[in-house]
């Protein structure tokens, strides 16, 4: 397929031809959410697979059985399989990349717990580039310079970092959303994994945390990423670093996309969550 037959646009934003329809999204406005779902978002590649298997061993933990969990994200497959996902036992973990406004909204009447996971927009570009072009079914480019121009103008694969993150601003107060951050996963696991299991009411001990971050560490992860991803195990699991973008980006590249956070994000809840001065300076 050429890179203009990879991908389609639905409400103004580019998704992935072979992953996803308009017939599934339509067919996702009318999917059941519960309050006891998982629901966990992320723009890519800000830690989807890594939050999702820390949720995984959660559950399995808890419930001594494994979870119902999606297989890829909740927009992805044909229309039915809402209809399958709706006769699925609770708890059911899910995970999508869409924007906030295209979420079917009885997620938020439901009160549904949503685990909202950000990375800073540098890196996320970075393991962005490589990722898009290791993966078959999204666009390639021949240079970081040309995904870049596409990165900043939000003319990528889910449009805009900025604008996806922003939209998320107005429900950060609304009490059934957790934020956590890539780099603080990074920083302190067993801290970050305490505040999932407060957050979902999940009574483990300290020793289950410890078995849990073990489970759940990038090497660990990579390890096992043969079994769990098959052939796609390095398009999936690449470095995981904070601070990589530094290989990458130009000086001028650099501050383009701090204009963009500047004009975006600054001074916003989560603009201040992702500590951008922290992570994002050379």
């Amino acid at each position: 397929m050429t890179t203009e037959e990879l991908k389609f646009s639905y409400k103004g934003i580019q998704y992935p031809t072979v992953l996803c329809s308009k017939e599934t999204f339509q067919g996702m406005e009318k999917m059941e959410a519960r309050e006891e779902d998982v629901l966990i978002i992320t723009y890519p590649k800000c830690g989807t697979n890594w939050s999702l298997q820390i949720v995984h061993e959660m559950m399995l933990e808890v419930h001594k059985k494994e979870p119902t969990m999606i297989k890829g994200m909740l927009e992805f497959g044909k229309p039915e399989k809402y209809e399958f996902l709706n006769q699925e036992p609770s708890p059911r973990v899910l995970a999508t990349h869409v924007p906030c406004e295209t979420i079917p909204k009885n997620f938020f009447e439901k009160k549904t717990k949503m685990l909202l996971i950000l990375r800073n927009p540098k890196d996320t570009a970075v393991s962005y580039y490589h990722f898009t072009n290791k993966n078959p079914t999204l666009p390639t480019y021949d240079s970081w310079d040309l995904f870049f121009k596409d990165y900043i103008t939000g003319n990528v694969i889910y449009g805009s970092f900025f604008d996806y993150t922003l939209q998320w601003e107005k429900h950060v107060d609304d009490g059934n959303i957790l934020v956590l951050t890539f780099e603080d996963m990074k920083e302190d696991l067993p801290r970050e994994l305490r505040k999932i299991c407060d957050f979902y009411g999940l009574a483990l001990t300290d020793e289950q945390i410890k078995l849990i971050q073990e489970k759940t560490s990038f090497s660990s992860m990579k390890e096992k990423s043969g079994s769990t991803h098959g052939d796609l195990a390095n398009v999936f699991f690449r470095k995981g670093e904070v601070g990589d973008w530094k290989n990458l980006f130009t000086e001028e590249q650099s501050k383009e996309v701090d204009a963009q956070f500047e004009k975006y994000l600054a001074g916003t809840k989560l603009g201040n969550m992702i500590n951008y001065k922290k992570y994002c300076t050379f």
